[in-house]
């Protein structure tokens, strides 16, 4: 499994990829974009996705999708 996600930290949007940040001083909306084509990616080589994307108050969500297992999206 691949996890990515995006939250705020230190006033800034981060992208995470498995609890290491990658990118940093990003808008929201970029943050996301980025995140959901590496989630893309990486459902397209099979794996299975977490994608976690914290919203405005702190509060997060979360999708489980891909992977040649059969699971399902949430």
């Amino acid at each position: 499994m691949v996890q990515y996600a995006v939250t705020l930290k230190n006033g800034d949007w981060t992208v995470f990829s498995d609890g290491q940040p990658i990118e940093t001083g990003l808008s929201r909306s970029a943050a996301i974009q980025m995140a959901k084509d590496l989630a893309f990616a990486a459902e397209e080589r099979g794996d299975t996705v977490e994608l976690l994307i914290q919203g405005y108050y702190g509060d997060l969500s979360r999708k489980l999708t891909g992977g040649s297992d059969g699971a399902s999206p949430d």
